[in-house]
């Protein structure tokens, strides 16, 4: 089954940022890092990391991309106590987007915007279960507002081991908010949790972008194909592997094979790998392998 990472691009701050964010939570590490030598960005760091037992990636891939709060990372903390020590650390030369308070459902939850832009909700969740520490969370605004229960239904679609939670909705008097649009839905694709929300408030001047992407992780060309096929809407994004589909939101199309190829301390290789795919839209499989085992 095709598994799901989230992906973050930094200017150059890979290596920092990771370091600071697997200090704060348990069951995290670094677990590998290398080097992509010789892409439009120069040498690239990639950093392979889990945070609370969920893995990760990120890259220094210079400031083509700025992280903003369409997508923000849910963090569910089972004391206020938690929601402090985390907010300390990632307030630190940040900004509180809301603040550390009692709000209707979460009685202490703040959102913040850490040092490198990276948005994070932090709430106390009380004695409901936590199944997944770390949730994407994405904020459908702007020309994409309204369209989020569309969205939502078309990843259930899209993918497999899906699931929607109840939608909630603004009601009357909530302006400028329109009745009806989704305050929150919680979902599930790959067997991973997502949370979505929409907003008109015309401050929120942000879109999506390649900031923050999503892997998914194939075990087949097949898979690949099918899932290039269904997402990609955008062609002039389309490139090493990434697309951006209808609502704007970026993901990568990747083969699990190519994590071995990009961990693998052979320089060489990975060289070879490097420059395989980056003329690539769509990744091809046994092009890869190819250039992996130096054919």
């Amino acid at each position: 089954m095709p598994e799901i990472v989230p992906h973050l691009w930094f200017d150059t701050q890979a290596k920092e940022a990771t370091k600071l964010y697997t200090s704060l939570f348990d069951d995290s590490r670094i677990d590998a890092t290398q080097v992509l030598r010789d892409t439009p960005s120069g040498d690239c760091d990639v950093v392979y990391f889990t945070l609370a037992g969920q893995p990760f990636q990120a890259i220094s891939a210079g400031p083509l991309f700025k992280f903003n709060p369409s997508v923000s990372f849910w963090v569910a903390c089972a004391s206020p106590h938690e929601v402090d020590k985390l907010w300390n650390e990632l307030i630190k030369d940040g900004t509180a987007l809301m603040p550390l308070d009692s709000y209707p459902f979460s009685e202490h939850y703040g959102w913040l915007q850490d040092r490198y832009g990276l948005s994070w909700q932090l709430g106390y969740v009380g004695d409901r279960p936590i199944t997944q520490k770390i949730t994407p969370m994405l904020l459908f605004v702007g020309d994409v507002c309204g369209k989020t229960e569309e969205a939502v239904k078309f990843y259930a679609s899209t993918f497999k081991d899906t699931d929607i939670g109840e939608f909630s909705r603004y009601g009357p008097g909530r302006e400028p908010e329109p009745e009806g649009n989704v305050q929150f839905v919680a979902f599930k694709v790959e067997g991973y949790d997502f949370a979505a929300m929409e907003s008109a408030n015309p401050a929120h001047n942000f879109s999506f972008n390649e900031a923050v992407s999503f892997i998914v992780l194939c075990d087949t060309q097949e898979q690949i194909d099918s899932y290039w096929e269904r997402l990609s809407a955008v062609p002039e994004a389309e490139q090493c592997g990434w697309l951006k589909d209808r609502f704007g939101v970026s993901w990568q199309i990747v083969p699990k094979a190519m994590d071995k190829m990009l961990m693998d301390a052979d320089q060489t290789a990975l060289d070879r790998v490097t420059q395989a795919f980056l003329p690539m839209k769509k990744l091809d499989i046994a092009k890869l392998e190819e250039a992996y085992a130096g054919v």
